[in-house]
């Protein structure tokens, strides 16, 4: 039984920080329902505590029986020649040995119907003086039966490497995604969503950590209509680091939401999350979930997470909910974060009292919220890219 729950509500809190605080929990993270078969998940109405925030009526029978079949992306990849790409039948050993398990419907069924896998390996020992970037762009109508998605990524044994999956194009997408970092491995993954406006997509990321490995991983979302993207991250022994950084931004009408599970379950490991989003236009909506577990086992965990939202006009909506459950009190650290708030008139009037245009003043206030967080991906085209990004979302103006 867990020490301490801590579970706010879906607004905006302040920064706190928690310690070894007995209370009684109503349920663990750790008991979420997992399997392979698709016919043990009951078909969700949205009313279960994992889907409330999710639009539904939106999901084009994802969440139930909709047809599902192999993706077919225009696939072209780039970067140094050490890099293994293979695409193998979902029999091979590799795939599932992150220890993925769908979580939920839409999940299990693709792991049903995907009948082959894409691997892409990063020899051990390995230095990559390059990013490795995937470009995958899809094709397909609105109505055309459901893609079913499977990939795996391996860092294998003290490697160094960065590794960019750019995913486009309109589509209907259930996707699993396998993350192995094995021992001493350090590996940086970027998932760019840059879908076409009428595409949803449902994944599932799995990334499992060796001794003394670390990952950081990096999500942009700036594309689609309706986008949830569920992280979970396991360690498999001491010394084992995760860094998980987001950047978001929601036009009228579109859903991006994104859940995280970090499962400190070795000692020693460390945990650093930081997402920031921001919305503009009616029905806008952003979520942010985000559960960290550690176990008995966990002692010297240093974990945090922070979300920030930043809403830019009326009618748009962000929930952000952190969740931290504590099985020991030998910790190092384990606090969390999250706020969503509108401009600051103060900063607006800064700059507008020397002379900067209010449409100018407001763009600069955008981009120094997203600059902490940009800044720090380090991988120079991503960064240029999501700024561009973000210059064309507020191309339009941003009204108060």
């Amino acid at each position: 039984m867990s020490l301490l729950t801590q579970t706010p509500q879906a607004r905006p809190v302040g920064e706190h920080s928690h310690g070894a605080v007995p209370t009684i929990p109503d349920s663990s993270r750790a008991q979420r329902h997992t399997s392979y078969a698709a016919a043990d998940f009951p078909v969700p109405t949205g009313r279960e505590e994992e889907w409330r925030f999710t639009p539904m009526d939106r999901l084009r029978g994802l969440q139930s029986d909709a047809p599902m079949g192999e993706a077919r992306y225009d696939i072209h990849a780039d970067g140094p020649a050490a890099v293994i790409r293979e695409r193998v039948s979902t029999s091979d050993p590799r795939v599932g040995s992150s220890g993925l398990i769908p979580a939920d419907r839409p999940g299990a069924r693709a792991w049903e119907v995907a009948q082959r896998a894409a691997v892409l390996t990063v020899p051990a020992d390995t230095e990559l003086d390059a990013p490795y970037v995937v470009q995958l762009r899809a094709d397909a109508a609105a109505d055309a039966p459901a893609w079913a998605d499977h990939a795996v990524v391996v860092a294998g044994r003290h490697s160094s490497s960065t590794v960019v999956l750019r995913y486009s194009g309109s589509a209907t997408v259930v996707g699993n995604l396998e993350v192995i970092v094995e021992d001493g491995a350090q590996l940086t993954l970027v998932t760019v969503q840059e879908w076409a406006d009428d595409t949803v997509e449902l994944a599932r990321q799995h990334a499992r950590i060796g001794r003394d490995a670390s990952l950081r991983h990096i999500v942009v979302t700036l594309g689609g209509d309706v986008v949830r993207l569920d992280m979970t991250v396991a360690y498999d022994g001491p010394g084992g680091s995760f860094e998980g950084l987001g950047v978001y931004f929601a036009d009228a009408g579109q859903h991006l939401e994104h859940r995280l599970f970090i499962d400190h379950e070795a000692p020693r490991c460390r945990s650093n999350v930081e997402y920031k989003g921001a919305l503009q236009g009616d029905s806008a909506h952003t979520v942010w979930i985000g559960d960290v577990l550690i176990r008995s086992a966990a002692e010297g965990t240093d974990t945090y997470e922070l979300n920030r939202n930043l809403v830019l006009t009326e009618g748009a909506r962000a929930d952000s909910v952190p969740n931290l459950e504590i099985e020991t009190g030998q910790i190092t650290r384990a606090g969390h974060a999250s706020a969503t708030g509108r401009f600051d008139d103060e900063q607006l009037f800064y700059l507008q009292a020397r002379g900067i245009p209010q449409d100018v003043a407001r763009r600069l206030v955008v981009r120094g919220f997203f600059a902490s967080i940009v800044g720090r991906i380090g991988v120079p085209w991503v960064v240029g890219h999501i700024m561009e990004a973000v210059e064309r979302e507020l191309a339009g103006g941003v009204s108060a």
